[in-house]
């Protein structure tokens, strides 16, 4: 059995003879301050950690999911050999009758394609970076840069299932999830873990992907939109004021307190706090979303037009709910999945994320706030070294590859300034320091205080948790 955690739902169904006995005085209150400690002073909302194992770097994670799989070889990972080899088929001793998609299975060549884009070093780490970075060029010392990253899924859905679970199938509690059940919120008039997106076309994203699988329903992500309500149905209808939305949440709530005495179902009890947040929130979320009040020279820094949805928007939203304790802050930005016309599209998607992306690491870090904040930049896979179609220099595609990629991270005690791994010449398979989805997992809970084998779940009679039975930490990605 867990020991480590203090799970309420458990706590909750094993005491269902004293609830039933206690919905009224006492048991009542107890039960009121548990589902709400604001209630009863309390600022923040205390998450399922009796304490944490080692002392923490960071108090929060910006993830800046990048959707489709950016390429590692035209942004991050240069291969003089693979342009050279322009063309000629990738040698069977590279891929090892490693295993394509059905997209490319069919080709019977698998000509290389080197990047059409140049490369040059930056600071003093030394970090190989694209042309089309130009802005994440000027904070490389404040990164560390994993060239050596793997992953088991080579299909979207499973692999952005897997990078943000740990595991290919649906229904497990995602990063964000996690971290709002282990370590609770540091804000109760906010969610603990929000989501932003930005982009268009690509792959589709579901809402599991934010989504707190077997955890209570409370801490899965809670998406904020960029246009209209933020969040759908806070807002009071025509003719409700705040007062009477006040009354039918305290009689609704009433009733399922009730419910919950005789039936101690942990949703029951997810739906109280969901109803109370939601009220909260029609307070706090407005004056979150308003940019108006930022000043001129920051929305130049990170290229944001005022009324202007974009992910550099986002980036500064995501930095607004740093500031306000949010837990964990996931952007999501489309399109990244270049099976042709790579040439033309990959520029394109890079104008839209780079500045924003460099400009709220430099932000956080001049309001004092990246050292405890850890910023994760990537995909759930890398791009293969050879073509998906004919190559011209105005049109070729790369397909999905799961053997090896890029991602960055900043802040949080991470590294800065750090490069990790190495690939082989083709940019196909790892040489050196390979870090696993489970190992980057652990390494990022690590930072946050907890020992990754620590934060348990019992759900149908096992223990979970997000590194499942993986995950090493890889010490050498900490400063």
């Amino acid at each position: 059995m867990p020991h480590d955690m203090n799970t309420k739902p458990n706590v909750l169904q094993t005491r269902r003879a004293f609830l039933q006995k206690s919905t009224t005085g006492v048991g009542a209150v107890a039960l009121a301050s548990l589902l709400n400690p604001q209630l009863f002073g309390a600022a923040t909302m205390p998450g399922a950690m009796k304490q944490l194992q080692v002392v923490p770097k960071a108090k929060r994670v910006i993830y800046l999911f990048m959707s489709g799989g950016p390429s590692h070889l035209d942004l991050f990972d240069p291969k003089p050999k693979l342009g050279e080899m322009t063309g000629k088929d990738l040698p069977d001793s590279v891929r090892m009758g490693q295993r394509v998609t059905t997209m490319t299975a069919s080709q019977k060549n698998f000509f290389c394609v080197g990047s059409p884009f140049t490369f040059a070093r930056y600071g003093n780490c030394g970090m190989d970076l694209s042309e089309l970075l130009p802005h994440t060029a000027k904070i490389a010392d404040e990164c560390t840069f994993i060239r050596s990253m793997f992953t088991e899924p080579i299909n979207h859905d499973p692999a952005v299932t897997f990078f943000g679970t740990g595991s290919q199938q649906p229904g497990r509690p995602t990063m964000g999830a996690w971290l709002s059940y282990g370590l609770g919120s540091m804000n109760s008039n906010l969610p603990a873990y929000v989501v932003l997106q930005s982009g268009g076309g690509g792959q589709p994203l579901q809402s599991r992907y934010w989504g707190s699988g077997f955890l209570p329903a409370q801490h899965g992500g809670v998406t904020f939109r960029s246009a209209g309500d933020p969040v759908l149905y806070v807002s009071n209808p025509p003719g409700i004021d705040r007062g009477t939305r006040r009354e039918l949440i305290d009689a609704t709530n009433d009733l399922n307190r009730l419910s919950l005495g005789t039936l101690g179902d942990p949703a029951i009890a997810a739906q109280i706090e969901n109803y109370e947040l939601a009220f909260r929130m029609q307070t706090s979320v407005p004056e979150l979303m308003d940019l108006s009040h930022e000043p001129r020279e920051v929305l130049d820094l990170y290229g944001v037009t005022p009324g202007q949805s974009s992910f550099a928007a986002n980036c500064i939203l995501a930095r607004r709910l740093v500031e306000r304790g949010c837990r964990f802050i996931q952007l999501n930005h489309r399109d990244w999945d270049h099976h042709g016309g790579l040439p033309g599209g990959l520029p394109t998607k890079c104008k839209e994320i780079d500045r924003g992306s460099a400009a709220l690491v430099s932000d956080l870090k001049r309001r004092g706030l990246l050292d405890d904040t850890i910023v994760i930049w990537g995909g759930e896979f890398g791009r293969t070294a050879y073509s998906q179609g004919v190559i011209s220099k105005s049109s070729f595609g790369r397909d999905h590859h799961p053997r090896c990629f890029t991602i960055w991270a900043a802040g949080g005690g991470f590294k800065s300034g750090y490069v990790h791994g190495a690939t082989d010449d083709f940019g196909y398979n790892i040489t050196r320091d390979a870090v696993s989805v489970h190992d980057f997992h652990a390494t990022m809970l690590n930072q946050l205080g907890v020992d990754h084998k620590k934060m348990i779940y019992r759900h149908e009679g096992r223990d979970y948790r997000l590194t499942d039975v993986h995950g090493e930490l890889v010490k050498p990605l900490i400063a």
